[in-house]
């Protein structure tokens, strides 16, 4: 028997996004997951809510809740899960090696490039309402720039996708990093043009479109 699977969610939030991101190209390789979805609105501040918050203290999302009661938070963890769940085909790899390339960039991508956008973004245009960081906001845009020229100069061999010649969670997370910065009308590509190129291109897929809003 099939588990229950909700997932509590909000579109352009950058880790949402990448959770919808893997769902979408699951999908378009025809593996639909089945989930319930339940919208929670962040500029409402209804992830604070003391129904949310029982489920998760953290009052982040996204977070899936399976039928047993059981909560699982943080996006990587999510899509581990679902991966194992779901395995083909896979986003993260069929061998050792592959599985290892896409989650170091996948990693790299989050911690340094996507959570820089989300300080950035959220010290200056915050769509959550926190008061404008000018120093955190430069801190940020300057520790950002060896990450990207390093995401660069790996996709200047022409490579389709982030890991070589397919779709895999290090798309997911760069997609979602650099929506969530046009949301914030923040541009980190004007010197990084085989990302501008890879961005170009994959904002262009059918399971791409479906997800992003900006």
């Amino acid at each position: 028997m099939e588990l229950t699977v909700k997932l509590y969610t909000q579109r352009v939030a950058p880790n949402p996004t990448k959770l919808d991101l893997y769902l979408a190209e699951k999908a378009a390789l025809g593996s639909e997951i089945p989930l319930e979805r339940i919208l929670v609105n962040l500029m409402k501040g209804e992830q604070h809510s003391p129904a949310i918050k029982a489920k998760n203290p953290l009052g982040r999302v996204p977070f899936l809740e399976l039928d047993d009661g059981t909560i699982l938070s943080e996006s990587l963890a999510i899509i581990e899960y679902l991966e194992e769940r779901w395995p083909e085909p896979s986003l993260i790899g069929s061998t050792p090696q592959e599985r290892a390339l896409a989650r170091a960039l996948e990693r790299s991508i989050d911690t340094d490039i996507l959570c820089g956008i989300a300080w950035v973004v959220h010290s200056t245009r915050s769509p959550a309402g926190y008061p404008n960081n000018p120093g955190v906001a430069d801190w940020f845009t300057t520790s950002m720039q060896v990450p990207l020229s390093a995401l660069n100069q790996t996709l200047s061999d022409g490579r389709p996708f982030v890991a070589g010649e397919k779709p895999t969670i290090a798309d997911c997370s760069l997609g979602a990093a650099l929506q969530f910065a046009r949301f914030g009308k923040l541009d980190v590509l004007n010197r990084h043009d085989h990302i501008d190129a890879w961005d170009k291109r994959y904002r262009q897929r059918e399971a791409v479109r479906s997800v992003f809003v900006v």
